[in-house]
């Protein structure tokens, strides 16, 4: 069983990535908590602790984190993930409320208790993770992995230089890849490449209840054709945990950019090592086919347990 502690800001690509995880049986997920990024922290925790009864994770607390970076001014991707976060998706409002205290602790403690077997998993904003590495420097050397999904080697999405969850907090994305440890880093130059195209939407119809979820989600983000169609990013970070032979990727140096006026927030990444100690794995391809049927063997399994 590989443990894993979630970050994340649902957001329809992070409902994706906890579907995965729920239906995964060797993932045991020890925490969620939750960062304003897609849309504000108040609907982020809210679509956490709905998806948490949703796919039926049982008791695993969900705690509430930082609602907005650290420096800077906030920025949201409602626009993509609709004024919920979850774009067409309804699901039941949740029964049960989040934690008592705040995610940065939780991170603390709960990797503090468990050195070495818990890989954080962090597909939003590194905002709870910098701060979590200010708070206790060893959460470096607690954390079995840091897995994220962020960045890129080769282009921007929500400008032309940065991929979001960098853009929405590139300080605190700063203080994370110089930290020490080696960050896996599920960037855009393979997350575009996991796309729902419709042979993938038509396996996902006859899925029950849980097919309430996953195709508005998946149509919501884009035009689904045969050829091609919307990327499911968060997931990838959670496959990689799954699955690391699913992915190439290479050793790199990365720095995040904080002061440029035209690349704030870009993860610049230098693959000419030398002499230098890497602090990144950096994800440069990934096998489609395969990472589908991970992701939808994990779904249909899912969708017996829901019905």
């Amino acid at each position: 069983m590989k443990k894993v502690l979630i970050d994340c800001d649902p957001g329809i690509d992070d409902a994706l990535a906890l579907a995965l995880a729920a239906g995964s049986p060797s993932l045991g997920v020890v925490g969620v908590t939750t960062v304003g990024g897609n849309v504000d922290l108040a609907l982020t925790t809210a679509n956490a602790l709905a998806l948490r009864e949703f796919l039926e994770f049982g008791d695993v607390p969900v705690t509430a984190g930082s609602a907005g970076a650290l420096l800077r001014e906030t920025v949201r991707a409602a626009g993509v993930h609709g004024a919920t976060g979850l774009g067409d998706v309804v699901l039941p409002v949740a029964t049960r409320g989040p934690a008592e205290g705040h995610a940065v602790d939780f991170i603390v403690e709960t990797l503090r208790a468990a050195p070495g077997e818990i890989t954080l998993v962090a597909v939003g904003p590194l905002t709870n993770i910098a701060l979590a590495v200010r708070r206790e420097p060893r959460v470096v050397e607690w954390a079995r992995d840091l897995v994220i999904m962020g960045g890129s080697y080769t282009r921007g999405n929500h400008n032309p230089a940065a991929e979001f969850n960098m853009l929405a907090d590139p300080e605190a994305a700063a203080i994370v890849f110089e930290a020490g440890w080696t960050v896996t880093m599920m960037g855009l130059d393979v997350t575009l490449t996991a796309v729902v195209t419709s042979d993938v939407l038509e396996r996902m119809r006859p899925l029950g209840r849980l097919s309430g979820l996953l195709v508005p989600a998946a149509r919501f983000y884009g035009v689904v054709t045969a050829e091609g169609g919307p990327a499911i990013h968060d997931a990838c970070a959670v496959a990689y945990v799954l699955d690391p032979s699913l992915f190439t990727c290479v050793p790199a140096v990365v720095d995040v950019e904080t002061a440029g006026r035209f690349t704030r927030g870009m993860t610049v990444t230098d693959f000419e090592l030398g002499d230098r100690r890497p602090n990144a794995l950096v994800g440069t391809s990934l096998d489609v086919k395969r990472f589908w049927d991970l992701v939808l063997e994990a779904y249909e399994g899912l969708a017996v347990r829901l019905g």
